[in-house]
């Protein structure tokens, strides 16, 4: 909105506020996870005034400024089930570590408006499509009340975590050793079970035949679980594709799923059988090309860090608020370098990024941490994503319609209106997969009308790109 000039009884604040325009100054998330909490703890803590610039006291930059979302859309359905929210415990960490003199914090509340899903009308077009697009709108409630500098905790767990196929590097480095911490937890991760002192052996074995499997011989596997339509692993549901288990399933599983050199992505179920031909075809091409020196976690590592920080740039444009800047240090190259330094035989033990991160605190000076530090915080992220498909699930049976995916023969749109309602059901899908073709369709459709990009918004006129829709390419090597 343009600025309303010097309207008598507002001052600068106050027209930068009426214009959406961010504090001025450094700030940073503080969402009660560990990634976040560090960063806003050692920018508060930095020489100088790292806050705002202007004002008298407190506001002359002696505070940094903390934001801290809090989902009520979430916290009332759990209250109607007569449980508590899976993101109070970390709203109750993030104030209790707001205490600290230097921070002055701000907590944003937010109801169906800012759940994942919501908005998806207002999304720009970026540069290229990434599952950000489906939070945009959620994450741009929590940047508006931010700083013109604004610190993000984004790429803390790819940079920190080992992925699970390390586990593979230890082997062939014959350190057996550093694997019984890991496995004993995977063992303990889902409870007392018949079958849990077997958890040890199963994960050691499948570590030990993808330390033993060249690569060639696993990207043909991965060509022909495509060819097969075999998209879960050995007793697996749905883990995704970096290893992780965000949506309540059990970790062995997605572990086991996670030890192989390539594996299909979350939303490869869904694509049709030419599709799955080609990208087969691909892989075979690849697997006859030379082969990587690369060990096996190693290049699932790099391959999970890259992908993330692609959709970092995705998340930049789509949730962009003007005059402010967004800053990931978890993603800047000389951390990443000191985050690879650290031993693998470190890293793959549990709970090893929050140790990690409590070590650089305390090296600063920091030693007063909240109980539950380094808490995982995925269940909070799955029962929003859940809340945001029930809540747009219309509009998202509207959206796969007529999709384009399927005139490119890449989907069929019945079989993904059957996943959704299957979703909102409450049934096991994988979510991550359904993100990515949502945003997909979305940017593709953008993307036609060349309306909404990050640079012109999304009150810019109709200006159709693409006047004949998604060509139908011809595919003779199959």
């Amino acid at each position: 909105p343009p600025d309303p000039g010097p309207v008598p009884g507002m001052g600068p604040a106050e027209r930068r506020a009426a214009r959406g325009a961010p504090a001025p100054g450094v700030g940073a998330d503080l969402s009660g996870g560990s990634a976040s909490a560090t960063l806003a703890l050692l920018a508060a803590g930095l020489p100088g005034n790292p806050g705002t610039i202007l004002g008298q006291g407190t506001g002359a930059g002696e505070r940094l400024l903390a934001v801290t979302f809090n989902d009520l859309a979430t916290g009332r359905a759990a209250a109607a089930g007569g449980g508590a929210a899976a993101g109070d415990a970390e709203l109750e960490r993030a104030r209790s570590i707001a205490e600290n003199p230097r921070l002055h914090h701000v907590v944003v509340a937010a109801g169906e408006e800012a759940l994942p899903y919501a908005g998806l009308d207002t999304v720009f077009l970026t540069d290229e499509p990434g599952p950000s697009l489906v939070t945009a709108a959620r994450h741009r409630y929590r940047l508006t009340a931010g700083s013109a500098d604004h610190l993000i905790g984004h790429g803390a767990r790819q940079v920190l975590d080992a992925h699970p196929a390390r586990l593979a590097d230890l082997l062939l480095d014959r350190q057996r050793r550093r694997m019984l911490r890991p496995m004993a937890a995977l063992a303990r991760a889902d409870g007392p079970a018949a079958n849990s002192l077997f958890v040890p052996f199963t994960v050691y074995r499948a570590a030990r035949k993808l330390a033993r499997t060249p690569y060639r011989e696993g990207v043909r596997d991965a060509a022909a679980r495509l060819l097969e339509r075999r998209f879960a692993g050995p007793g697996t549901d749905v883990p995704d594709t970096d290893g992780n288990w965000p949506h309540g399933n059990s970790a062995v599983d997605a572990s086991l799923a996670a030890l192989a050199w390539c594996r299909p992505g979350p939303a490869a179920r869904w694509l049709t059988g030419e599709a799955l031909a080609e990208v087969a075809f691909r892989l075979q091409g690849a697997a006859a090309r030379p082969g990587t020196v690369e060990r096996p976690g190693e290049r699932r590592a790099n391959a999970a860090l890259a992908r993330h920080a692609t959709d970092h740039r995705v998340f930049e444009q789509a949730a962009e608020v003007r005059h402010q800047r967004l800053h990931a240090p978890f993603f800047d190259n000389q951390v990443v370098r000191a985050c690879r330094a650290l031993p693998e035989a470190v890293r793959v033990q549990p709970g090893a990024r929050a140790s990690v991160l409590r070590s650089v605190l305390a090296s600063t000076g920091i030693r007063d941490l909240p109980a539950g530090w380094g808490a995982p915080s995925q269940a909070s992220q799955a029962a929003a994503v859940r809340a945001g498909l029930r809540a747009a699930v219309g509009g998202l049976m509207e959206l796969f319609d007529a999709p384009l995916l399927a005139d490119a023969g890449l989907i069929e749109a019945r079989v993904v209106r059957k996943a959704l309602r299957a979703a909102v059901q409450g049934e096991p899908v994988p979510l991550d997969g359904l993100a990515e073709l949502v945003s997909t369709e979305l940017w593709l459709r953008r993307l036609i009308a060349r309306r909404g990009s990050c640079w012109t918004g999304s009150e810019a006129p109709r200006q159709r790109a693409v006047s004949a829709g998604v060509p139908v390419t011809e595919r003779p090597a199959l």
